[in-house]
């Protein structure tokens, strides 16, 4: 399922394709590994090595056991709604909550990626519980020149995310050349931020996000599953305040309305990430985020930065739908 562009990646997509419609009719249909052979047109014994890789890519338990046919529908339908080259669509898991979402989102981004990165990669990277869950299926093959920058700081007190560590993981498990986002996620005034980028050495992370060749970022909703509430960066009088102000979406903590425009709020212009406008020149974005609540917050970030690869759930592909038709229909 992997794949970057459509035109460039269809090889290595095929292949992808070829392991789970081998492991669909094994596992799902109880075809025997003679009869998917002949249904594909494959010899056993490479039938036998498809199946053999799905299980050690953990794509069986992902794509197999818990309906493939309607993960792929709607993945389908989303990269035609919102204009993807592709959409990625996971079981949404029996508990709801905030940090089962995170994990089975997650572990197919960290699969994605896996897969997708190549030698000589620019890659900046965001930060959520979405994005760190990755890190446990994040099992790429060492690559030659790649860089990875994060983009946006970190925070004193870290309880589940730090965008620094995230980034420092990442790229360790990757064997890139890490840069790191060495700013407070906030600061006190603009100009504080002026002269950290300007006189503190960190114009070298806003020159490498000028040109990167994958953008990994998440994006949560405002609202009780808030990461940025949750993880006390934000206070509740903070999130009252932006709330009144029209934002319903957290993207690299740039608070945005429905529309994707950032909301009159003072702590746009104090924290210290890449701008997303800067982060929407990127040659392939991938969008990671699930649950329904943040259907909302999704479409926003895809308004606002666009989206090359959407990793997300069942329950939020199907609000992101009823909310495409909706629009539609206006």
């Amino acid at each position: 399922m992997a794949r970057l562009r459509k035109e460039t990646h269809t090889a290595y997509s095929d292949a992808a394709s070829l392991r789970l419609r081998a492991a669909w009719l094994y596992y799902n249909q109880g075809l025997t590994q003679k009869d998917v052979a002949e249904k594909l047109g494959l010899s056993r014994s490479t039938v036998i090595r498809l199946l053999d890789e799905a299980m050690k890519r953990s794509e069986v338990q992902i794509w197999i056991s818990e309906g493939i046919d309607t993960c792929v529908e709607l993945a389908t339908r989303l990269e035609k709604a919102y204009g993807l080259d592709e959409a990625v669509v996971v079981p949404s898991p029996r508990d709801a909550s905030a940090d089962a979402i995170a994990s089975a989102v997650g572990l197919a981004l960290g699969q994605f990626l896996s897969e997708v990165i190549q030698d000589d990669m620019t890659i900046g990277v965001g930060w959520g519980r979405t994005m760190t869950a990755s890190l446990s299926s994040f099992r790429p093959p060492r690559r030659q020149n790649c860089k990875v920058v994060s983009l946006l700081g970190g925070i004193v007190t870290v309880h589940q995310t730090n965008p620094i560590d995230y980034t420092w993981r990442f790229a360790g498990q990757l064997g890139a050349e890490c840069y790191m986002f060495l700013a407070p996620l906030l600061v006190d005034t603009i100009a504080t931020k002026r002269a950290l980028i300007e006189k503190c050495g960190l114009n070298a992370i806003y020159d490498l996000a000028e040109n990167l060749d994958l953008a990994v970022v998440s994006c949560g909703d405002i609202g009780p599953h808030s990461t940025s509430l949750s993880e006390g960066f934000i206070s509740k009088t903070e999130l009252e305040r932006l709330i009144s102000a029209g934002c319903v979406c957290d993207t690299m903590f740039n608070f945005l309305d429905e529309d994707g425009r950032s909301v009159d709020h003072a702590l746009n212009d104090r924290v210290m990430s890449v701008d997303l406008d800067t982060l929407k020149k990127a040659k392939h974005i991938v969008l990671s985020s699930g649950g329904a609540h943040r259907a909302i917050a999704i479409r926003a970030t895809i308004t606002r930065v666009g989206c090359n690869t959407l990793i997300t759930d069942e329950s939020a592909a199907e609000e992101l739908l009823r909310l495409a038709e909706a629009q539609s229909g206006i």
